[in-house]
């Protein structure tokens, strides 16, 4: 048992003995090369300030304004459709027709009751007026009066409740015309003719407004304070731009118009909205998109020259001079260009130094040069004397 753990303390040594070995050797590998390599020269310059309209880019889904589903208001066979699938109407248009007859009916039979209880009405009023003349000079006792007048308010109340029938039968009537309350697309017919429907059973098809229509997008909480913090209110209206999945943009720009009331608990997150104009139909409810939000006001940010900013695998970078004089290799989150430079929206600040030219020769951590830059233009001309100038 002892002897066991003897050889595993020993493997344990002998492993920590190789690693320290195989670091020293790495060591002495790096100042070997050093020591043979030529320091290139390079042009320092301090990262400065511009003012520029903020950016901020999101996913987005396109939201129809109305999304109405359409229904059926009165039992009945459905008897015709007017538009087929995928149609875009008008408010007003007729969509289908429920059988009318039995609604037709009732209306006429509403309206004959208003025409008879006229009639009676008529006659009742002629009665008064003679009542009225003869109970003046007492050829009629003051009670027949009394009867004859509450004959002719019946009356008026009961041509009060059959106007309000005949009102209501031909209510009825027009919901036979199932017509489209809003401007937009037709949907998928969910009921077909021939079907009877009644007002429970759900769907007949739905219409999706299309101009204008609505981009929903959310926004982290941390550039939502920097937008209203550019902009000094919360509910400033901001242009947006939309870009669809390939990469095209849409041709006109929205208008941010609405946010929430509350930062989202799960995704940390302030949904936003815009509004677009679609007079083409070009923007499908539902589709997803890609949208770029401005600020209204510039502010001052981080800008870098263009031709200092190199990019690999892991993204977009630059040589940070640290405090030994050493240059670092430094990523960057760009928030587009303005003239001929990068905004820097994280990794570097006002008064950082960067390397701006002779940076193919850089390497992370070793010694530089550093020259002006009508020392660097004279080597170049030198080096390059066709102008192929290293960048």
């Amino acid at each position: 048992m002892k002897s066991k753990m003897v050889i595993t303390i020993l493997i344990i040594l002998a492993s920590i003995l190789l690693a320290i070995g195989a670091r020293f050797a790495y060591s002495k590998y790096l100042s070997s090369q050093g020591k043979g390599r030529q320091v290139p020269e390079v042009v320092i310059d301090t990262v400065k300030e511009d003012e520029v309209l903020q950016s901020f880019e999101a996913p987005g889904r396109i939201v129809s304004k109305y999304q109405v589903s359409i229904l059926a208001r009165i039992s009945g066979y459905l008897q015709k459709s007017y538009f087929k699938e995928g149609d875009y109407v008008k408010a007003g248009d007729t969509l289908f027709l429920i059988e009318p007859a039995e609604f037709q009916n009732a209306s006429n039979m509403a309206s004959a009751n208003v025409q008879n209880i006229k009639a009676q009405l008529d006659y009742a009023n002629k009665q008064l007026a003679r009542a009225e003349e003869l109970v003046k000079k007492d050829y009629i006792a003051k009670s027949r009066y009394d009867e004859i007048l509450s004959n002719r308010n019946a009356l008026q109340a009961q041509l009060k409740a059959a106007q309000a029938s005949y009102s209501d039968t031909n209510r009825n009537l027009s919901y036979t015309q199932v017509k489209a309350p809003v401007d937009g697309r037709i949907g998928i017919i969910d009921v077909t003719i021939g079907n009877y429907v009644t007002p429970t059973s759900g769907s007949l098809t739905t219409i999706n407004s299309t101009n204008p229509i609505y981009v929903t997008f959310p926004l982290p909480s941390k550039e939502y304070v920097a937008l209203t913090k550019s902009d000094k209110k919360v509910d400033e209206k901001r242009k947006v731009e939309l870009y669809f999945q390939s990469g095209e943009k849409y041709e006109l720009d929205g208008v941010q118009d609405f946010l929430d009331n509350k930062v989202d608990d799960t995704t940390g997150t302030v949904t936003m909205r815009a509004t677009f104009q679609n007079p083409k139909n070009r923007l499908l409810h539902g589709e997803f998109v890609n949208i770029k939000l401005y600020a209204n006001n510039k502010i001052k940010v981080p800008v870098v020259p263009v031709t200092a900013v190199q990019e690999n695998q892991e993204g977009k970078y630059v040589y940070k001079i640290d405090e030994n004089g050493l240059p670092q290799l430094t990523y960057l989150k760009l928030d587009g260009q303005t003239g001929k430079n990068w905004i820097v929206k994280d990794g570097l600040k006002p008064g950082d130094k960067i390397v701006v030219d002779g940076i193919l020769k850089v390497m992370p951590g070793l010694p530089v040069k550093v020259v002006s830059k009508e020392e660097m233009a004279k080597l170049n001309k030198a080096l390059y004397p066709n102008n192929k100038k290293e960048k």
